[in-house]
Order: C-alpha cells, then structure tokens, then sequence
C-alpha cells in the first residue's frame, strides 16, 4: 500500500525537526579540546588538493598560532579578522613563533585565492578542512545555514610541540573580540626561539 500524503507530510516535518534537533545537539555537546592536550591527527590542504599538510607532524618541534574563520572572503574574517594575523606575523615571528595558521571549512582553491587576494604568502599559511575533519575532531564547529551549514567557530590557539597552551574561542562562536590576533598572549609559553623541542608534555 502506497502512503497518503498526509502521511508523507508528517514524517516529512517530523524529518526536518529532528534534522533542526540535531543541529543544536551537535552544537551543544562537541567536546572541545583542552589546554594540555595535543592536536588530533588530521589532513589539511594548501593551495591544492594534492598538497596535503599533516597534522600534528607539521607542529612538531615549533611554536605556533592557529585560528579559525567562518570561511574565505565572508566580511568580517576578510576585513578584520585575516588581516589582524597578517599585520601582526612578522611581530610573531620575530617573538619566536614558527608557524601562523589559518583554517577554514573551504576547498583548497578558494583558500588558496584568498591568500592571493590577501598577500599572505611567507606570513600566514592558508589551509583548507574542506570536510571538516579538523575542525569536528577539536569540537570547535558550528551550524551556519546562510553560510552552507557546518563551519569554523572563530577561535585561536597557540601550541607548543603540539601541545595546546592557550585557547580563545569567541562566546557565540561568531564575534571578533577574544579571537582576535592582538588578543592572543603567547609570551609567557615562548621560551626559546628555538623551538620547544624539549618542554615537558605535562607542562601546561
């Protein structure tokens, strides 16, 4: 027996509540990485999608800053949030930092366009989660339909060896306030401009 459209619309909205039920669950419980702990082994991409950037491999041994954006070219990440980091990465570098990271939940070919349109070569690496597979894994993502659903959280961190010393995760995962480059306080994790090659895992 074929269902009635009566049937097809209730299990349609019943369908769409418990999509809308999941968004907000997915919202709520991510579990968020914390400060002592290490990134998660994750592929990003840069430039290209053969150009794969391995992570943790890439921090090991460095200092370095990582932040999140809603997506490439959006308002506020072009105009405030992008060029903050890009000011400031030769400050950053010469305090001792290594590797300045941008991540968003874009393909490889957009990043790479906006790092063109943006001058960021040699200052801020541009690197793609095009599936969001790095942003899920440290529970820093949320639902944005008028951007195409799952994005970044606007956040940034500053690691050592790979280890995560310091995270600022905007309140509402969208202002441009705590994530910001001049709010990041990285001073007192940088010991040597070396590299933190030999700093105990448990210090935190």
């Amino acid at each position: 027996m074929l269902p009635t459209r009566k049937f097809i619309l209730r299990n349609s909205g019943s369908l769409i509540k418990q999509k809308v039920s999941d968004r907000r669950i997915a919202n709520v419980f991510q579990r968020i990485i914390r400060v002592g702990e290490n990134l998660p082994e994750c592929v990003l991409y840069e430039d290209y999608p053969t150009n794969l950037v391995r992570l943790p491999e890439l921090l090991i041994g460095k200092y370095a800053v990582i932040f999140g954006v809603h997506g490439a070219f959006t308002p506020g990440c072009s105009r405030t949030h992008l060029p903050g980091y890009i000011n400031l990465a030769d400050k950053m570098k010469s305090d001792g930092i290594h590797e300045i990271i941008c991540v968003s939940i874009n393909d490889p070919y957009v990043m790479a366009a906006w790092s063109e349109k943006y001058h960021t070569k040699g200052r801020v690496r541009m690197l793609a989660d095009p599936s969001g597979e790095f942003i899920r894994a440290i529970g820093l993502g949320i639902h944005m339909s008028a951007l195409g659903g799952y994005r970044a959280k606007r956040f940034s961190m500053f690691l050592a060896n790979n280890i995560l010393k310091q995270l600022n995760v905007e309140p509402d995962g969208t202002g441009l306030s705590c994530s910001l480059a001049t709010s990041l306080d990285y001073h007192k994790h940088v010991s040597t401009k070396e590299g933190p090659e030999d700093e105990n895992p448990n210090k935190v």
